[in-house]
């Protein structure tokens, strides 16, 4: 590692010690529902990474679910979530710090001043260890704080409970019941880009300019960061078994931001720095396939089967669950398992 990524894994971990006591969420249960309006809801996570913001897209639709008329603020880092939250009606006012603070302090401090500006009916920080988070939850002005905390009574009920776009939603739902609303049981809502008719007929074109066939087509990826990453000498025979697996489908390859490709650029490839493009595109595939990365959680917001490959022992927590998705633990399975995984979607 280097000397920054120390230093910031670091800087992590004391914030984290900081900060994990701030903050008790908070319950009144003598509340008359029939005369209080839950309206005005502000769901915190500061997390810049495109998988971490399209992860709480559950979240957000199951508080939209419950209070149909609310009003959402989130408060985040970096500018991905105008595009990722672009078609959800009720989000109103997004907070956004700027993702490297200390050469943007002016607009940094400007950022969390602004949660002085507005009060809340309830503010959800979405995880529990999240030290800003945390911290801007306890800030706010509003009535009803959840912090995101654990709860052993809910894993215990739920065996997807680890899945960090499930427990804020199971958390949440959790939360209303302390206050005397009635428990929801249903099945916790898939990720969701919202993408429009014309996004999608758009990028069909795109496809259809890359692929000129009338053949269906899977999409892979073979980037990723750090050692989720697979090497050139892994996905080179795994692409050359897909080819021979399926003749009737197109392989392209969707390239990340980096330009690069763990193939050679051997299959057709996309190129695109839209987000809601690149989600568009996937959405017009067959399945998508590739290791646990923002992409990968793009493919699923889109709503296209996806087969998530993993390396390292975080499967429960990431895993794409959308309707026919699969997690791969390369570790302990073989390549054929991966053409039976494919099977199952395609077959």
């Amino acid at each position: 590692m280097s000397l920054k990524t120390n230093i910031n894994a670091l800087r992590r971990q004391l914030m984290r010690k900081l900060t994990k006591n701030v903050g008790t969420s908070q319950f009144d249960k003598n509340v008359d529902l029939s005369k209080v309006k839950f309206k005005k809801i502000l769901i915190c996570r500061p997390n810049p990474r495109l998988g971490n913001q399209l992860l709480i897209t559950p979240l957000v639709q199951d508080v939209i679910a419950t209070f149909p008329d609310c009003e959402i603020d989130l408060f985040v880092n970096g500018g991905l979530a105008p595009i990722i939250f672009e078609n959800y009606t009720n989000i109103n006012r997004i907070i956004r710090l700027p993702r490297k603070p200390f050469k943007e302090i002016t607009k940094y401090v400007k950022g969390w001043l602004s949660l002085k500006k507005y009060s809340y009916d309830i503010v959800i920080n979405v995880v529990e260890n999240s030290s800003s988070g945390r911290l801007s939850a306890q800030f706010v002005n509003s009535k009803y704080k959840f912090f995101g905390d654990d709860v052993d009574a809910i894993q215990q009920k739920h065996n997807d409970y680890e899945h960090i776009a499930k427990y804020p939603v199971y958390n949440f739902r959790h939360y209303l019941t302390k206050l005397g609303f009635k428990e929801n049981n249903s099945a916790v809502p898939n990720l969701d880009l919202k993408l429009s008719d014309s996004e999608l007929a758009e990028a069909k074109k795109i496809l259809q300019s890359i692929v000129p066939n009338d053949k269906k087509t899977i999409a892979i990826f073979t980037f990723a960061t750090a050692d989720k990453c697979y090497s050139e000498a892994w996905w080179a025979p795994f692409y050359d078994l897909l080819l021979a697996e399926y003749p009737d489908y197109n392989i392209i390859e969707v390239l990340p931001v980096e330009n690069v490709s763990q193939i050679g650029f051997k299959a057709p490839t996309f190129y695109s720095k839209d987000v809601r493009e690149i989600g568009a595109l996937i959405a017009n595939t067959e399945v998508f396939i590739g290791a646990d990365s923002g992409i990968m959680h793009l493919a699923s917001a889109s709503k296209t089967p996806t087969v998530g490959l993993f390396s390292r022992d975080n499967i429960k927590m990431y895993q794409p669950y959308n309707d026919k998705s699969v997690a791969i633990d390369t570790n302990t399975e073989s390549v054929e398992d991966f053409i039976t995984a494919i099977n199952k979607i395609l077959r």
